[in-house]
């Protein structure tokens, strides 16, 4: 890893490097921003989670990079494409996804990160169309998928077995290479 760099006006998502993790669970690994992602993780899940990201970088060229403010350099949480590798979802379509630090919420970092991270799918990875997912309840989620453009796919929507807590289906939107082009 180390290759991958992405600028935006304010920020860079790039390939992780061993020290963007300390920063990046500190920032990331509160109630708030794990609200829907199963809560707190551990050690052991976030060695998990460190790994998964390594290994779609690896296997398909892409992740949910490290975002990083130009600024100061502050690690802000991640943003990026992979495959979707939930078995009962839409396996195997590009899915972007962004996770940001609380203190940067509403600031449109997370927009700006996803609209490179979009524009990236289609110029440089060839999708054809690209899928967002989150469950109900996460209305800013959500909100922010259809600030950019995308619209809802009911028909690909999927109950989660991961995180049965929330008990509510994932819900996906999505948008295809010609509605992006099109969408300014």
């Amino acid at each position: 890893m180390g290759d991958f760099r992405l600028e935006t006006e304010r920020l860079i998502l790039r390939d992780w490097r061993e020290e963007d993790w300390e920063p990046f669970w500190e920032g990331t690994n509160t109630p708030a921003v794990t609200r829907w992602i199963g809560g707190l993780a551990d050690d052991e899940a976030k060695a998990r989670a460190q790994k998964r990201l390594v290994e779609y970088a690896d296997d398909w060229g892409h992740t949910f990079w490290c975002v990083e403010r130009k600024a100061d350099s502050a690690i802000l949480g991640f943003c990026g494409l992979k495959r979707c590798t939930d078995e009962n979802g839409p396996f195997g379509m590009m899915e972007a996804g962004w996770r940001l630090r609380v203190e940067v919420w509403g600031k449109g970092y997370a927009k700006e990160a996803a609209i490179a991270s979009i524009n990236c799918a289609f110029d440089r990875f060839g999708a054809d169309e690209v899928i967002a997912m989150t469950f109900q309840s996460n209305t800013p989620s959500w909100g922010l998928m259809r600030r950019l453009g995308m619209t809802r796919r009911r028909e690909l929507d999927f109950e989660d077995e991961v995180w049965p807590q929330y008990d509510e289906p994932i819900i996906i939107h999505a948008i295809t290479r010609e509605t992006w082009e099109q969408r300014t």
